[in-house]
């Protein structure tokens, strides 16, 4: 079992830069390919990036491609989301998660952190 514990957000203007953590607990946590989700107030769940195993292969939202990173430092269990040019656009809660299969989809995801806000002004 994998616990995951999502911090970093907080309240930034457009243009700004954040970077989510996401630390994981146990040791199989290189087992794990991870992702980043997001939610918005009344809309679903959305994939925003994810990380294979080794980090070898990354996957983005065509929303996000170019502005956000997503990395993974196995010896620190820790998966990174470094977001640059923020829009307002990009405000919502922020989740990690992670799956033995790499996939875009939620539901595809057996362990989920608690969730950070981003809120983006304009």
């Amino acid at each position: 079992q994998v616990q995951l514990v999502d911090s970093g957000g907080g309240l930034v203007q457009a243009g700004d830069s954040l970077r989510l953590s996401c630390a994981a607990s146990g040791r199989t946590f290189s087992s794990y390919n991870m992702g980043w989700f997001r939610q918005a107030p009344g809309k679903e769940r959305q994939f925003v990036a994810a990380i294979t195993r080794s980090g070898s292969s990354t996957y983005y939202a065509d929303s996000v491609k170019g502005r956000f990173t997503i990395s993974r430092d196995n010896a620190k269990n820790t998966v990174y989301l470094q977001m640059n040019s923020l829009k307002p656009e990009d405000t919502a809660v922020y989740y990690c998660a992670a799956s033995r299969l790499a996939t875009r989809v939620p539901s595809q995801y057996d362990y989920w952190g608690q969730g950070t806000q981003v809120t983006v002004s304009s």
